[in-house]
């Protein structure tokens, strides 16, 4: 009943619609009751009548049932026409909705699930969806009333006839009820399958430069192939499970006829109905058998829509991790003066990333973070724009907790150049102004010209209009490195993290990106990570961090003559390990 509550919540901005929608199912279904009754009421009078009044009645009757079968008309094309669209419309709220959930969501949550998943449950769940909030109340209404008149009807016929004729439609719901728990179990396991097939695709695509680089075609046709089997695996058992529902309520339907046409003939013989009556009681027996196979046949949408449904809601009132606190204020005039106060923290209980870390950052100064992988230099980057939480301790921005400041005030406060740049789809202009939606020409191009690309875009065919391809594969990694950078520019921000930035290009990329970043260091508070040394020697501290913790601290000359695991590390990288041995 939850369920069922919350999805009928997304029917509340167009119950206007959804009210017409049922006055016209209504209307379609009164008129189809109507017709027999019209019918058994002309056998009992005017066609009984002379013919020259037969021919008088026929032009009334012609005209009535005419306009009658307009309204009709009008109905099923409102109830075809307008209902989809409410469907329609209720799915793309619940698309924006669910879109919106995944923006909210913290990493933490992203860490767990996979793309694809994700994806499936944005688009084929709510498809499905889709269908059953248009279908569904319109298919049990009409059904219903159907259903109930033409039984009241065929009550007014024969009362023994009518009973029979419900004790088998009752046997046929039961076992109806019996076989939709084993459809829903079937169709909640194809969502599962399809949305593995989904991850599976998204995997293999978007990683395919390195498939074609290791020549594993194969292999992921055989990963495909092993996902692809397991769903046509659910897809068997679901149509099993279907064609016996089906079969089943065939064969009750049929049941339906035989019984009407003996019992009928039975009281026929007893003379406690007449043949005419139960002519007309078989027109009835269709109107009646119709909307039962539609109830029938809605109960696969509705399992489909349903279990997509619960999919739904399991995204949507999942809780982010990183949320604003009800009286959260925002960071304005940023000075950039940061402290790691006693920082704990772990992804999970049994794992401990950072252990009482202490970090001091006076505004406009840089720190660089060295040490082998693993050690939680990420981690202690990642926890100040709050992409995960601290465990134990806090940090400070000016001397603000950054759990009392809003999100978006923080992270407008940071700017982050990574290793893996991610370019979006479209023009470089586009993604330059990323980093300042509303800028002006003129200030992407200005941040270009400090991010050193600028010279090369005017040099291309389209200029700034060029469009980058997926991911930027159209571009160089210098060349999307500088792009990401001028980005930061345009954002401008007092609080800088470079994440390995440069450790991913050739020596000649990086001198032209190391000169942009210095340029982009200039009057920020900075925060480095670098395995290439040559890049932070000029950082007001370096601190190495271990899986014990903070090693070592102090200015490259320090550390130098301290002789320890930063100096260890530099002329490993620098006089080789020869001159080491």
């Amino acid at each position: 009943m939850y369920v069922m509550k919350k999805f009928i919540s997304y029917y509340k901005p167009y119950r206007k619609i959804f009210y017409f929608d049922m006055l016209c199912a209504f209307m379609i279904s009164i008129i189809d009751l109507a017709f027999p009754q019209i019918l058994n009421y002309l056998n009992k009078t005017i066609f009984l009548q002379t013919k020259e009044l037969i021919f008088k009645s026929l032009i009334w009757l012609a005209i009535g049932l005419f306009l009658m079968y307009i309204i009709r008309a009008f109905c099923r094309y409102y109830v075809s026409c307008q209902g989809h669209i409410m469907g329609a419309r209720m799915e793309s709220d619940m698309r924006q909705e669910l879109f919106d959930q995944y923006q909210r969501l913290s990493f933490s949550y992203y860490d767990k699930n996979n793309t694809g998943e994700m994806m499936s449950k944005l688009v084929s769940d709510l498809f499905d969806i889709s269908e059953f909030a248009h279908h569904g109340p319109e298919n049990v209404f009409i059904s219903l009333l159907k259903i109930i008149g033409s039984f009241l009807i065929l009550l007014s016929i024969h009362v023994p006839l009518t009973l029979i004729l419900i004790f088998v439609t009752v046997c046929m719901f039961i076992f109806s009820l019996l076989k939709n728990k084993k459809m829903q179990a079937t169709f909640t396991d194809n969502r599962k399958k399809i949305a593995m097939i989904n991850a599976r695709l998204q995997d293999s695509l978007a990683g395919i430069r390195v498939v074609k680089s290791f020549a594993n075609e194969d292999i992921e046709k055989k990963k495909f192939a092993y996902s692809n089997q397991l769903y046509l695996k659910s897809k068997n058992n679901n149509y099993h499970c279907m064609g016996s529902f089906y079969c089943g309520t065939n064969f009750f339907e049929g049941l339906l006829f035989i019984t009407i046409l003996i019992a009928g003939g039975y009281y026929i013989a007893i003379g406690t109905l007449e043949p005419v009556a139960l002519a007309t009681y078989a027109l009835y027996i269709n109107i009646f058998i119709a909307p039962v196979q539609v109830l029938v046949e809605f109960t696969e949408m509705f399992q489909k829509g349903y279990s997509g449904f619960k999919r739904f809601l399991e995204v949507i009132e999942t809780n982010p991790d990183i949320v604003d606190t009800k009286d959260a204020t925002q960071l304005n005039n940023v000075k950039g003066v940061i402290d790691y106060q006693d920082v704990c923290f772990s992804y999970n209980e049994d794992e401990t990333v950072l252990d009482h870390i202490n970090i001091h950052i006076d505004a406009g100064k840089s720190i660089a973070l060295v040490g082998p992988s693993g050690g939680g230099k990420t981690t202690i980057c990642s926890l100040l724009p709050r992409f995960y939480d601290v465990t134990g301790g806090k940090i400070t921005i000016d001397g603000k907790d950054i759990r009392t400041l809003s999100l978006h005030s923080l992270r407008k406060a940071i700017g982050i150049v990574q290793q893996d740049v991610y370019l979006f789809t479209g023009s470089i202009k586009e993604n330059i102004a990323y980093g300042k939606p509303g800028a002006t020409d003129e200030e992407i191009i200005e941040a270009a010209k400090k991010a050193n690309i600028h010279d090369f875009i005017i040099s291309l065919p389209d200029g700034y209009d060029t469009f980058v391809g997926e991911r930027g594969t159209r571009l160089s990694g210098g060349q999307k490195q500088r792009i990401s950078i001028a980005r930061v520019f345009l954002k401008d921000p007092k609080i800088l993290i470079l994440d390995e930035a440069t450790s991913a290009l050739d020596n000649e990329s990086e001198r032209h990106i190391q000169k942009s970043l210095e340029e982009l260091s200039k009057n920020r508070t900075t925060i480095t990570i670098a395995h290439r040394l040559s890049t932070i020697r000029n950082a007001d501290e370096i601190i190495v961090i271990s899986e014990n913790g903070q090693e070592e601290r102090g200015t490259h000359d320090e550390l130098m003559k301290l002789n320890g695991i930063y100096a260890n590390y530099y002329n490993l990288q620098f006089e080789g390990l020869d001159a080491i041995q």
